[in-house]
């Protein structure tokens, strides 16, 4: 009985740590990490190590593809690779500043936001003209949001595989 709850209690954080995402945070790397807790102390479970490995490539991926995503839209748009990283940068202070309006949920709307005015407030530093540099930007929060996305549906499928391996 207990065993049950507490694999309960392991689910439910996994899926809690993607709300983590919203802040930019390493969430789908927090999931990975109490899947692995588990598999150590719980060492007859289901949960193997090379499941693990899956949900780690699963991990790579979905940060691979959220920086991905930024930079080909931001591209996409007329931005240039620092007018990205100002995105990157921004996105990550947005997401810090707003986090506490709305019970965390600000932190979403700070995001792209911050990615917005990131990467607005370098491609205009670099000479770009308004028209552009507005472009470029909207581009930078399209792929923050995009990326973002990804980045949670990659760690929702990475709890989807760990679940029914954690429950007894």
């Amino acid at each position: 009985m207990m065993i049950t709850v507490l694999a309960i209690l392991c689910i439910f954080l996994m899926a809690a740590a993607l709300f983590l995402n919203l802040f930019g945070l390493p969430a789908n790397w927090i999931a990975l990490g109490f899947a692995a807790l588990w598999t150590f102390l719980v060492p007859d479970t289901a949960m193997s190590l090379t499941v693990l490995a899956v949900m780690g490539g699963l991990a790579v991926a979905g940060e691979i593809l959220e920086t991905l995503m930024v930079q080909i839209w931001g591209k996409k748009y007329g931005g240039s690779t620092m007018g990205s990283v100002g995105g990157i940068i921004g996105a990550l202070i947005g997401a810090i500043m707003c986090a506490p309006i709305l019970f965390g949920i600000g932190a979403l709307f700070g995001a792209l936001a911050g990615a917005f005015l990131g990467s607005l407030a370098v491609e205009l530093f670099r000479g770009r003209h308004n028209t552009e540099a507005l472009r470029a930007a909207w581009g930078s929060m399209l792929g923050r949001f995009g990326g973002t996305m990804v980045k949670t549906a990659i760690g929702c499928a990475m709890v989807v595989i760990a679940a029914p391996r954690i429950l007894p």
